[in-house]
Order: structure tokens, then C-alpha cells, then sequence
């Protein structure tokens, strides 16, 4: 198999700025991995850099079969029509119900038979488990429910891996609970997720590969290497 995240001694910049140094990292087809560490620590900024919104100057980056390198504009919505993202705070269009949220997605990616739509939103909407919630607009729903749409959007063009941003950030306990077991039943029907968390007991109770962000480096760890080192975050 082919990675669908590939980075070779990448270094990673937020802004002008290198954040990590010579990232070496692989995400295979039906992986589970964590970025873990500090605020600034450069979690997201590896997120911007699969998604081509920060830029690649040095080292080797591939996502979803696109060299992120050399990467032209026009291609960048191509790549991310192969990608899901989910983000802290929902990102939700606050002016138009649900389905016109995942409708104005759709379209922006290419879809135009009206019929194909409706029936892919409702497809995505089941699988969330929000079938009822089409006709709500963003307010009327819980924080978790919208989260819930936001993976819904995230699944609309069947992407090969979702990168999810601190997904559980703004939730409590309990709802954060039921989002993750989501996101895990999407893993085990094989979809692959690189999930950016600063929250320890999410990889503790949802095993997966971790990736530590320290002292702008980001190196795989392995459990014992964790236990030392995210005490410290």
C-alpha cells in the first residue's frame, strides 16, 4: 500500500516560520494517528501543510497521490475533495439550515444533479446519525450534533483520510465521548484519521499511533516514550 500522507524530512512553517524540523511521517490506508503537544508546537500547522493552506519549502510531502511541493493552485480543491476536515469550533454556515450547509459543499466540489445530491446528503446525515436534523438551522442543535454535522460534511466526497483538528474541544465530557466513538467507527470501516489532540486520555481509551510535537520536532513515540513525555505538555 501506498501512503496517503507522506512526509521526508519535511520542515513545517506557520507563516514564515519553521515550527517543526525534518518531520518524517507516513499515514497509511485505515490508520489511527494522534499529533500531540503544547499550544504552538506546530499540531496544526502539519494539518494546513497536508491541506496546501501552508506551504512546503523543503523536505518531501505527498498527499492523497498530490506532491505538496510543487502542488499548482488549481489543484489544491482536488486534494481537498480527498480529504475531510473537521474543526474545534464546528465551521458551520450559521445563516442556512443543514442540508444547505452540505448542499453549498457539494456543490463547491463539483456536484450538479439535484437528485445525486439529496441523496448523498441524506446518505451522510444517517450515517452520523442526525437523519432528523436536515431541515434545522446550526442554533437549534447542541454542540455535539453539530459536530456531528460538521463530520457529516467531512464524509460528503467519500475521502480517504479526515484530519480532525482538536474535534472534541469545545464539548464536554460525555458528548466528546460519542463524537470519538463515531470517528473510531468511521476508522473501523477504514477510513483513515489523523486527529491533532492536546488530551491525553483520548489516545489512553482510543489506541492509535502517536506522533509527539516537542522542541519543534514531531517524532512517532511509543509507549513508554509517551508516558515520559506528554507528562511534560
Amino acid at each position: 500500500m501506498e501512503p496517503l500522507i507522506h512526509f521526508k524530512g519535511a520542515d513545517i512553517l506557520n507563516g514564515e516560520s519553521v515550527v517543526i524540523y525534518g518531520l518524517d511521517m507516513d499515514v497509511m490506508p485505515g490508520d489511527l494517528v494522534y499529533i500531540v503537544g503544547k499550544v504552538g508546537s506546530g499540531k496544526t500547522s502539519i494539518i494546513r501543510t497536508v491541506t496546501a493552506e501552508n506551504r512546503l519549502l523543503s523536505g518531501e510531502g505527498e498527499a492523497c497521490g498530490y506532491n505538496l511541493r510543487g502542488i499548482k493552485q488549481k489543484d489544491i480543491p482536488y486534494l481537498r475533495r480527498k480529504l475531510g476536515v473537521v474543526f474545534q469550533d464546528f465551521q458551520l454556515l450559521t445563516d442556512r439550515k443543514v442540508e444547505d450547509n452540505l448542499e453549498f459543499v457539494l456543490r463547491a466540489t463539483g456536484w450538479t444533479e439535484r437528485g445525486k445530491i439529496d441523496a448523498r446528503i441524506s446518505e451522510v446525515l444517517e450515517a452520523v446519525g442526525m437523519g432528523t436534523k436536515a431541515h434545522k438551522m446550526p442554533h437549534q442543535l447542541s454542540g455535539g450534533e453539530q459536530q456531528r454535522i460538521a463530520i457529516a460534511r467531512a464524509l460528503l466526497n467519500n475521502p480517504e483520510v479526515i484530519l480532525a483538528d482538536e474535534p472534541t474541544g469545545n464539548l464536554d465530557p460525555e458528548t466528546a465521548d460519542e463524537i470519538l466513538q463515531l470517528l473510531q467507527s468511521l476508522n473501523r470501516e477504514g477510513t483513515a484519521i489523523v486527529m491533532v489532540t492536546h488530551n491525553r486520555y483520548i489516545y489512553e481509551k482510543y489506541p492509535g499511533r502517536v506522533f509527539t510535537c516537542q522542541g519543534e520536532r514531531c517524532e512517532e513515540k511509543k509507549d513508554s516514550a509517551i508516558d515520559v513525555e506528554i507528562e511534560e505538555l
